[in-house]
């Protein structure tokens, strides 16, 4: 969603200077998100006739910077730079809870204090959480890092939508949801005219508003239809840290457990527990691989009540120990 009071930094006055866009990519940034941020900002420029929109890309040491698909990206400033900005995306992705660069976290501060408008996108967001520049405003991340931000930093207003401008922070989920985003800022800086031209030159007919869902209804994920097992199965996935009792699972679909487990058997194909262990060990999984922390604490943020249970369930499921595949994918990332 965004906010009326977002503030404009460009103008439709022919004599306006550009605003400054500055990207800061950190390595193994997704550049899906990347793009759908800057080629808006293109259009609008192209689209308008006028010079609306200049950006700069900088990075932690100056160097180009690779993305999450080997694409190197040149940088013009390092972080640290005295370069105008008036914006400042940040662009993640892979595990952003591995990156730790105190002189990053201080520019940002700094570029807070001066008026610049922060944003973050994919995984951007977990950085500017870890820069302290998240308190008291809501904000969004892509949906593979929520549980590990939650968990990492349990007060800060996480919303599970597509983006979110609250006042001078602009976050967005990843792949596309950057593009709904710019057509909100482009139409409160320059018209909606301009904003809506700008989606149709990138084919999009349809401009989703901030507060969507950033992943498919659950009908259409598990591609079933039947509303009372729908019911239970979102509150499964509501309920990962404290499951549930079976009794109460079959309260809310308002049918005997004996029926319940009939028709997990008969649309997914397996028991009511073993969806529901399912569940759990997925999320675990998203917590190993984009969080830091321990595998007790993991445990039991995913409802098991030791951690050597958590193990043997985790290493039945997936192959592997939470353990190793968390040291095979620092390993696959720093090569």
């Amino acid at each position: 969603m965004i906010d009326n009071d977002l503030r404009m930094s460009g103008s439709d006055s022919p004599g306006e200077p550009a605003a400054h866009v500055g990207f800061l990519l950190i390595p193994d940034f997704a550049m899906l998100p990347y793009v759908s941020v800057i080629e808006p900002l293109r259009a609008a420029n192209r689209l308008s006739g006028r010079t609306l929109y200049r950006w700069s890309h900088v990075s932690i040491d100056g160097e180009p910077t690779p993305a999450s698909n080997g694409v190197q990206i040149q940088t013009d400033f390092r972080v640290g730079t005295d370069e105008h900005f008036d914006y400042v995306f940040v662009c993640a992705g892979g595990n952003p809870t591995l990156f730790k660069h105190p002189a990053t976290f201080a520019w940002l501060r700094q570029l807070a204090r001066r008026g610049v408008k922060i944003g973050g996108v994919s995984g951007g967001p977990y950085i500017l959480a870890r820069a302290s520049l998240l308190a008291g405003y809501r904000f969004t991340i892509h949906w593979e890092h929520a549980p590990a931000i939650v968990e990492e930093y349990p007060d800060l207003d996480l919303r599970r939508s597509l983006y979110e401008v609250d006042r001078d922070r602009l976050t967005s989920g990843g792949g596309t949801a950057p593009l709904d985003m710019m057509h909100a800022i482009i139409a409160r800086e320059h018209g909606t005219d301009l904003a809506m031209a700008v989606s149709e030159w990138f084919l999009q007919t349809h401009v989703r508003e901030g507060t969507g869902s950033q992943r498919m209804p659950l009908r259409e994920r598990l591609g079933i239809a039947h509303a009372p097992l729908l019911r239970v199965i979102s509150r499964m996935e509501q309920s990962v840290e404290k499951p549930v009792s079976r009794g109460e699972l079959a309260r809310v679909a308002k049918v005997s457990l004996r029926h319940l487990e009939r028709l997990f058997r008969q649309h997914l194909g397996c028991s009511l527990g073993e969806h529901y262990l399912a569940l759990r060990l997925d999320r675990a999984r998203e917590l190993v691989r984009q969080s830091s922390l321990s595998v007790l604490e993991i445990a039991l943020a995913c409802g098991f009540a030791s951690a050597s249970h958590f193990s043997r369930s985790y290493r039945a499921r997936f192959g592997q120990a939470p353990r190793t595949e968390r040291l095979h994918e620092t390993t696959a990332k720093r090569h």
